[in-house]
């Protein structure tokens, strides 16, 4: 498969925790005709984060009709219990939490055996530098730019300084992981993201909120 992040245009993943979930058909296909590139979606255990969302049916269900790449972010504990099953409902990428794996490596060579790309998440509280000994094995970092668990959250400022120093670390080891920024993102703050270094920007609530969603999505897409 051809991965779109491999382009040099940064992506739009809006994140389907903020579609109207009585019509995720409805809104899976507004995201197929938009110029969204990945459908983004968030699985939590409400172990992990205070929250509970899509399980395996409902991804199944939204893989039916999407035509676009499943960027899939498992806010689970032990998530490595379920890597192949995520394979099998067609995840293109799978982002895993760095506080809930206690052997990333191992986890991200599962993914990556199971023919995904391999992503790591990083809380607000946690430092890129973590991330150091392990950043050439990572094709996405998922930056939480909210607390994760709820859709709508207010940006974090200190977001800003957390990608420029991902990107000098991905630099400075000559890695191409891709930096993803999930959470508060909206036009007030998506160039400044992108001008720090971000790839991916992941909207919820600013896209399926809008009156016209694909318009916001184009909004997003020229920056």
């Amino acid at each position: 498969m051809l991965f779109l992040y491999l382009i040099m245009k940064h992506l739009i993943a809006p994140s389907l925790l903020a579609a109207d979930f009585a019509n995720l058909q409805r809104d899976s296909e507004m995201l197929n005709e938009s110029e969204a590139d990945w459908f983004h979606i968030d699985i939590m255990d409400g172990v992990f984060v205070p929250n509970i969302s899509f399980g395996m049916p409902v991804l199944k269900a939204i893989s039916k009709h999407a035509t676009k790449p499943l960027d899939v972010h498992l806010m689970i504990v032990d998530p490595d219990r379920y890597i192949e099953e995520f394979a099998a409902l067609n995840s293109a990428i799978l982002t895993v939490h760095f506080e809930a794996c206690t052997h990333l490596h191992r986890s991200l060579q599962k993914i990556k055996s199971c023919g995904m790309k391999a992503g790591v998440a990083l809380n607000p509280h946690t430092p890129v530098e973590v991330l150091k000994d392990i950043i050439q094995d990572i094709d996405l970092v998922c930056l939480m730019s909210v607390n994760p668990g709820f859709g709508g959250q207010s940006f974090i400022e200190r977001t800003y300084d957390k990608v420029k120093a991902l990107k000098d670390l991905i630099n400075d080891q000559g890695a191409h992981t891709k930096i993803e920024i999930d959470g508060g993102v909206t036009d007030k703050n998506a160039k400044a993201l992108l001008d720090a270094g971000a790839d991916v920007l992941v909207a919820g609530s600013f896209v399926f909120k809008s009156e016209n969603p694909k318009a916001t999505i184009h909004k997003l897409k020229s920056l």
